[in-house]
């Protein structure tokens, strides 16, 4: 199989080995910090062992083996067909990253990012091969949470996203293409209208933090781990989407002129209101054990279904 090479061995660089491993892929894992090399190779075998006992790969150490860890990039991405570059959240830095590749990588292959919200175009504009670079943005983790967002800048070539979003199916993500940039992408923009909607909920004194937990997890959140939006209305009235966006566009509307005023994402008091809230659920030293609970209920949802596709036919 090709060769992948990964720019940063934080909790992304771990997740993006799993996925290209577990495909069959080599995957050359590189990070500026050679004291984190081994560790980060540790914490994937940990991972792939859970992935086992849920029944999500068969054989851990075949996996890891295809995982190679270095402190020098040009040996990372000697021979790579495409590098995922987990870089800071910092454009000065990826700049600087996106040069370097740019002169180390051969001409045809891919880079692309991992950044959470900050276009292409913000960071590849300089590079002599800028019109091979593109966002690829993952859901975290990507091995559990396959969506992949691929976002070209201007200059970008259609065949790089064609190619990308190939490489991406050919690992069993679930890639999409975002037509033209903008910030945070298709899913962030989404996770924002929700938490804003929930942090006012909790503002105006409507529901507490954790009953509008429930209200998800418990409520709409059960049909959005099968189905989107669109599909979730266009099966909530006996005549579609249409029918639906008729019957209830007037009161969702009404919903949103309430909704108007800004959110107090930066609201000191809201935010302290909302920690506190949080803290007497789940204290900060349980936060890296729930965080733990979160992924294998995540590969227990994944393995199930991957089992009920098989039952249905799907």
């Amino acid at each position: 199989m090709d060769k992948i090479a990964l720019v940063g061995a934080g909790l992304i660089g771990q997740a993006w080995a799993i996925v290209f491993a577990r495909a069959g892929y080599e995957v050359a894992l590189f990070d500026p910090a050679p004291q984190a090399l081994e560790p980060a190779r540790a914490q994937i075998g940990a991972r792939l062992a859970d992935l086992v006992r849920f029944g999500l790969i068969d054989d851990a150490e075949a996996v890891l083996r295809r995982v190679s860890v270095t402190g020098a990039l040009d040996e990372a991405v000697n021979g790579a067909v495409h590098v995922q570059e987990n870089a800071p959240e910092r454009v000065e830095v990826k700049r600087e990253v996106y040069a370097e590749l740019d002169r180390l990588v051969a001409p045809g292959t891919v880079l692309a990012s991992s950044t959470s919200g900050i276009p292409a175009s913000a960071f590849t504009d300089h590079l002599t091969g800028k019109q091979r670079c593109l966002v690829a943005h993952p859901i975290n983790p990507p091995y559990l949470v396959p969506l992949v967002e691929l976002c070209p800048a201007p200059w970008t070539e259609p065949a790089v996203v064609d190619r990308t979003y190939a490489l991406m199916k050919s690992a069993g993500q679930s890639p999409i293409r975002v037509k033209k940039e903008l910030k945070g992408f298709i899913a962030n923009p989404m996770q924002g209208a929700l938490i804003g909607a929930a942090l006012k909920l909790v503002e105006d004194g409507y529901a507490s933090a954790e009953d509008v937990d429930i209200a998800i997890r418990d409520g709409i959140g059960l049909r959005w781990s099968f189905m989107g939006p669109f599909e979730t209305i266009d099966l909530n009235a006996p005549g579609g989407i249409a029918d639906y966006l008729r019957r209830y566009g007037p009161l969702y509307a009404a919903i949103e002129q309430d909704q108007a005023r800004p959110t107090g994402w930066a609201d000191e008091a809201l935010i302290g209101r909302v920690e506190a809230e949080r803290r007497e659920v789940l204290g900060e030293d349980e936060l890296k054990a729930r965080s733990e609970w979160r992924d294998r209920r995540l590969m227990a949802l994944a393995a199930h279904k991957a089992k009920a596709a098989k039952d249905i036919g799907e």
